[in-house]
Parts: C-alpha cells; sequence; structure tokens
C-alpha cells in the first residue's frame, strides 16, 4: 500500500514508468491544492491510458491531473469513473 502526501494509506499513488518527483521527470502539469481538481467522486469520463504503473495499474490524465485505472493497458480508450480523490491523483474504474 502506498501512502499519500497527508499520509493516508491508498493503493496507488506514484511509482510509474516514466518517472516522478523523487527521480524526475514524468511530472504532472497539475500543481496541487491550490487548484480545483479537475475530477470528483463519481464523474464518467473518457481517457487514454498513457504509461503503466509499477504495480500494472493504467495511468491517464485529466488536465494534468493523473488518474490510476486497474486492469487497463497502455494506449487504450477506456471510460472510467472516478472512485477516490486524493490531493495528487485520483482512482477510477473502466465502465465501457
Amino acid at each position: 500500500m502506498y501512502q499519500d502526501e497527508e499520509g493516508a494509506g491508498s493503493s496507488y499513488g506514484g511509482g510509474y514508468r516514466g518517472g516522478g518527483r523523487r527521480f524526475g521527470g514524468g511530472r504532472s502539469s497539475y500543481s496541487g491544492s491550490s487548484e480545483p481538481k479537475p475530477v470528483a467522486v463519481g464523474d464518467e469520463i473518457e481517457v487514454k491510458i498513457e504509461a503503466i504503473a509499477s504495480k500494472g495499474d493504467g495511468i491517464a490524465k485529466k488536465d494534468g491531473f493523473v488518474i490510476f485505472i486497474k486492469g487497463a493497458t497502455e494506449g487504450q480508450t477506456v471510460k472510467v469513473r472516478i472512485t477516490e480523490v486524493k490531493e495528487r491523483f485520483a482512482v477510477g474504474e473502466i465502465i465501457a
């Protein structure tokens, strides 16, 4: 289990092959808590999977905000329902 930035546990939180804050590169254009998040729990949106996280989940972005999607594969375009929103990322499930 990963820890998000507030220390609350979550199954997600980084580690995709594109890099991240600790290792440079792959940075999101979303700058954090000062901006409203582009998704909310219950939203249904279509996204393209850009990469695969180290745990095997798909990674997509909405306005630079990272969304982890279990069971998605890189290059796939899917409709997802947002199930969880944290400070710097969200979690979604494939619905179509």
